[in-house]
């Protein structure tokens, strides 16, 4: 993953990008009938059931539209929650309550809604060795927020893009050339440019399994769409010389025996793409 650093640079860049998107010149709604020195209370309300997440996102939106905005906190991110529980009071500027508002549920929604599917994949893996991790398939400039809920719920982050670390996958390994030739070329380019970053081969089928084990510098086998015993034996092969991952079509039916295929982690794109928002609301009290 990348740094802390450059990681909160994307979170601002998402809230940036989001009031651009949404306020754009004015709210001109509550311009047009709300007094700019109104003050206000609004509290978060759930209307659903799952693992409350973006809170600590949504103190971000709030303060980044407006400073003197006061967010009062009772319910943390990663809590598990009911319909009719109150996770935040926000005070300050009426005006700036409204301008936040959709920016700050569009976003929970969606993070609570990815923290709840994680959540409950690492539930099914309790008593195994095996760790649960996103994927890129996420929406488009709200990475950085979806890669934060899946932590949140209790899941781990895959690479954060392309530039992190090397995913040489199927059609990579086809136009390099085959397997041995894309490892080679891969090591010799990140000596080259100077880059320290790890790298993933993903493996069709147990022949590639045991061309990728030939080459020395793989961090991670991706063990892509195999049946549960030809993964099993998958990590027979591989032992200790690198770690694994399954991947592929992997879900709540079959995680379980997966992971009791002895893999490290299994990643799920359902994480980020196949979820339903949870209802969450902003209320003036």
């Amino acid at each position: 993953m990348i740094s802390e650093a450059q990681f909160q640079e994307e979170l601002r860049s998402i809230i940036h990008n989001g009031i651009r998107e949404d306020i754009g010149p004015g709210d001109y709604s509550s311009l047009a009938c709300i007094p700019a020195t109104e003050q206000g209370k609004a509290r978060l309300l759930v209307k659903d059931e799952g693992i409350i997440a973006g809170v600590a996102f949504a103190a971000m939106i709030f303060n980044e539209v407006d400073p003197a905005i006061k967010v009062e906190t009772f319910i943390q991110d990663g809590t598990p929650v009911k319909y009719g529980d109150v996770v935040f009071h926000v005070t300050g500027s009426s005006q700036s309550i409204l301008k936040a508002e959709r920016l700050v549920l569009n976003s929970m929604q969606r993070m609570s809604a990815i923290a709840t599917k994680t959540g409950q994949y690492v539930n099914l893996l309790k008593g195994t060795n095996t760790k649960v991790l996103d994927t890129r398939k996420t929406t488009p400039g709200f990475r950085a927020a979806e890669k934060w809920a899946v932590k949140i719920g209790g899941g781990e982050n895959h690479r954060f893009a392309l530039y992190d670390m090397v995913m040489l996958k199927d059609n990579h390994i086809d136009f390099a050339g085959g397997i041995t030739l894309a490892i080679a070329k891969t090591k010799q380019y990140l000596k080259e440019n100077n880059l320290d970053l790890k790298i993933i081969v993903e493996a069709r089928n147990l022949a590639e399994i045991e061309e990728i084990l030939k080459s020395e510098g793989v961090y991670r086998i991706l063990i892509d769409n195999f049946n549960f015993e030809d993964t099993r034996k998958a990590v027979a092969m591989i032992g200790t010389q690198c770690l694994t991952e399954s991947s592929g079509n992997i879900n709540e039916k079959t995680i379980r025996e997966y992971a009791e295929c002895g893999v490290n982690y299994i990643s799920s794109g359902a994480l980020t793409h196949s979820v339903h928002n949870m209802d969450l609301s902003l209320k003036a009290i």
